[in-house]
């Protein structure tokens, strides 16, 4: 299967969640033969969860059921540029490669969303207890 046929197939999972009272956004990983291998879509409405993009769900299946050869070999297809908090797991979890349908930019003209303000970050505290605590940790073995 080529890119389209799979971004096709996520456009219509999306289609289905909006039907279902979602955020019409959903996912895919597939192999590079095309075969999927898992898909969801968002259900942060029906769970009250604002994390759960399809993005966020399908990487963290992916670091429970792949191992990281297995990970780096699948590609997520989705039907937005996946925002921050998703792209940091799907950047740790070591996929492939991500293509989407629609960027963020273009969402964003389609559905304005809210400005949000960062976190304040307020650190670094007690640097050499948590480098005790730290240890060795990720030395070399």
């Amino acid at each position: 299967m080529n890119d389209e046929t799979l971004l096709r197939r996520v456009i219509e999972l999306a289609a289905a969640a909006r039907l279902q009272g979602e955020a019409p956004f959903a996912s895919l990983l597939a192999r590079p033969d095309g075969s999927v291998i898992a898909e969801d879509h968002n259900t942060a409405q029906s769970t009250g969860d604002e994390t759960a993009h399809p993005e966020l769900k399908l990487a963290m299946w992916a670091a429970r059921e792949l191992n990281a050869d297995e990970a780096s070999e699948v590609t997520m297809f989705t039907s937005c540029q996946p925002c921050a908090m998703c792209t940091g797991v799907i950047d740790r979890v070591g996929l492939r490669r991500v293509v989407f349908a629609l960027s963020s930019e273009q969402l964003d003209a389609i559905a304005p969303q809210p400005v949000r303000q960062a976190v304040p970050l307020d650190g670094p505290y007690l640097h050499d207890e948590i480098r005790e605590a730290i240890g060795d940790h990720y030395s070399a073995s």
